[in-house]
């Protein structure tokens, strides 16, 4: 094989040292994203397959519970969080990375208690998603935030905390922030707030 189809890490590069090749299970709902990724991965050595919900991700993978899998969190159904804790109760070996547009710290930590492997913020490339695929440990030298988180952020974590401990359900999460339930859709809509200094 070419030297720029080898995937980087180690515990992924000895999966390609044999003829078969890596399983990898991609879901998102964003089609074109999907599509583009599943080459990138195709190209890295993964024989990919392709959902475009958290429904159909986990009717494929219980058929054929993948070794690896890129999970977006926001879909139209049932959330990437859902199909995080599936999957793992398929196959706990299997290697999770959530992908969100929304990066938030209660669905990051939600995420890898369900058991992701790692939690990645959008955009992101192909060379990022196999690296954490077996990144085992923290990284002490990330750059610390150096004011607090603005209001609006700060309201959105919160939600998006609210929204995990009643696992995705709109209507509860409505009810527990005592909040009207299109108020919390439209709230959920918007992008969070972000502060610079911790891009």
């Amino acid at each position: 094989m070419p030297e720029n189809d080898a995937i980087d890490s180690n515990n992924t590069a000895d999966l390609r040292s044999s003829d078969v090749q890596p399983t990898l299970l991609l879901v998102d709902d964003d089609e074109v994203f999907l599509n583009v990724l599943a080459m990138a991965m195709r190209k890295r050595g993964f024989l990919v397959t392709l959902a475009s919900s958290a429904e159909s991700a986990f009717a494929i993978a219980q058929n054929d519970p993948p070794e690896f899998a890129v999970v977006d969190l926001k879909m139209s159904g049932n959330s990437g969080l859902v199909l995080v804790r599936q999957l793992a109760s398929l196959q706990a070996a299997t290697k999770i990375v959530v992908l969100t547009g929304y990066a938030s710290i209660a669905t990051a930590v939600e995420a890898i208690k369900l058991g992701a492997t790692h939690y990645l913020a959008k955009p992101v490339d192909a060379d990022e998603i196999v690296a954490a695929f077996d990144k085992q440990t923290g990284d002490s030298e990330v750059e610390l935030a150096s004011s607090p988180l603005p209001v609006g952020r700060l309201e959105w974590e919160h939600i998006q905390r609210v929204l995990s401990e009643n696992d995705g359900n709109i209507s509860a999460t409505a009810r527990s922030l005592n909040m009207h339930r299109r108020t919390l859709q439209r709230k959920l809509g918007k992008k969070p707030s972000i502060n610079p200094s911790i891009i």
